[in-house]
């Protein structure tokens, strides 16, 4: 019996202290941020200045401490004093499932209205997006998460509207897509639509034109699912807004899934209008990255197969080291190479590769390896790259790997797993570990911020 009241004291005690924290973490983050990634956090227990806390995988460790581990520090040792500790208990580890288990989702107001049947309509939905042929990266692990929970349950989590916002050739029509159609493939009776923005605009206008606005309106505010792409487009376009306004709030009154999708964040769609910004954040906003190292090569992989052909390494990484920022990109280099070798005659080899890719690559950038990165920092410190891969001790080694990694963080857009790779397979923690203490390091000693300028201007300028 005492150990049971002892546990519930503990608990209590936690509670109340990650309540404290989550007060300080508020006032210092984005309240996307804040909902996103903070509130699924729950407390689990304390003891002797350990505050354990439990998430739903590993991807938030590692996002959380990548992003947001001063600020976790900084108010962990306010909260609890110098010594205080947090750490991290994994609840579950599933890439499939929702992420906010503990959510309790919104309970849908009933609309009570005799209506006929409906004439099947068209979704407007390719059935070649799924979740299946997704290719899950760091990038995008987020959003996927809660497009395949608001699929299995749409209209029945906190997650509506779903909110995807990401830049051009990213996947959000792929994902958003994928939805509907595991929704109509799993659920005949549910009313899907898919259409952009500007189709609903087009659509409108000759509602106007016809006097069939009510109509019109009626036939989307009957829908189950109302996926909407590039709702930026609805920006300059009062009336519009105004209809949509209408639509999206008998939508979500009556416990209906919407989702969405744009090149910003609700925030950022100046010349929309307030209270259309305000119902998108009602849900979860969640972006999409342009995909890792990593995630390049498995698409490529992918779409190789897709058209049957098989690529060497040597060519999946070529690829994928010259086209970084582009999905889209990366699939029309296959296809133009593919049609280069067609037209030729000719095997797909290096050369014809490397010609196929200068042509794709419409915007390139100076791409800089993690390996130059170690190669540069080791010749300034005179350090064998090797030794800083190993499990090596020594002074000059270790400021050698530490500065190499704290580069690698800056001047590359590696995860911090990929950089930890690079280093003898060593992990996300240990590079958190070496880019803080090179931070404060820096602080504290003006040669070393001088070395590492130099080093950096070296890299930059490839010399």
């Amino acid at each position: 019996m005492e150990a049971k009241i002892s546990s519930k004291q503990g608990l209590k005690t936690a509670t109340k202290v990650w309540k404290e924290c989550l007060k300080i973490i508020k006032e210092n983050v984005p309240n996307i941020t804040y909902n996103t990634w903070f509130l699924p956090i729950k407390p689990a227990e304390l003891n002797d200045g350990v505050l354990k806390v439990e998430v739903p995988n590993s991807f938030f460790i590692e996002w959380i401490e990548e992003h947001y581990n001063t600020l976790i520090n900084k108010t962990i040792n306010q909260v609890l004093g110098e010594n205080g500790k947090l750490v991290y208990v994994i609840v579950k580890e599933d890439d499939t499932l929702d992420l906010f288990d503990d959510v309790q989702p919104l309970k849908p107001s009933v609309i009570s209205s005799e209506q006929k049947p409906e004439e099947e309509h068209e979704t407007f939905l390719n059935p070649k997006y799924r979740f299946d042929n997704f290719i899950k990266g760091e990038g995008n692990q987020l959003a996927r998460a809660a497009a395949i929970a608001v699929s299995e349950n749409p209209g029945e989590t906190s997650f509506n509207p779903l909110f995807i916002y990401g830049g051009v050739g990213l996947g959000k029509t792929h994902l958003i897509q994928a939805i509907g159609n595991k929704i109509v493939n799993e659920s005949k009776k549910k009313k899907v639509i898919y259409l952009s923005a500007d189709i609903f605009t087009v659509e409108f206008v000759e509602a106007i034109q016809n006097n069939t606005v009510n109509e019109f309106s009626n036939f989307y505010k009957s829908m189950d699912v109302l996926i909407i792409d590039d709702i930026q487009f609805l920006i300059g376009k009062e009336k519009t807004q105004d209809l949509f306004f209408h639509i999206f709030n008998t939508l979500h009154q009556a416990g209906k899934q919407i989702v969405l999708s744009s090149d910003k964040p609700p925030k950022d769609l100046n010349g929309l209008n307030e209270r259309l910004i305000s119902r998108f954040q009602w849900g979860l906003t969640t972006d999409i990255q342009p995909p890792d190292f990593e995630t390049r090569i498995a698409i490529l992989n992918n779409k190789a197969k897709s058209y049957g052909i098989s690529l060497s390494n040597e060519i999946l990484e070529y690829i994928a080291y010259n086209i970084t920022t582009n999905i889209r990109e990366l699939e029309g280099c296959l296809i133009k190479l593919l049609a280069n070798a067609s037209l030729s005659s000719a095997e797909i080899n290096f050369e014809l590769v490397k010609k196929t890719v200068k042509e794709i690559a419409t915007v390139r950038e100076t791409n800089i390896s993690i390996d130059y990165i170690n190669k540069v920092v080791c010749e300034y410190f005179g350090v064998d790259e090797n030794k800083v891969r190993e499990k090596n001790r020594k002074k000059e080694v270790v400021i050698a790997r530490q500065v190499a990694m704290y580069l690698s963080k800056k001047l590359t857009r590696s995860s911090l797993k990929t950089i930890g790779l690079h280093f003898g397979g060593r992990d996300h923690s240990t590079v958190i570990h070496a880019y803080n203490n090179i931070d404060r390091l820096i602080e504290e000693d003006p040669s070393l911020k001088e070395s590492i300028d130099t080093i950096r201007n070296k890299i930059e300028l490839g010399v």
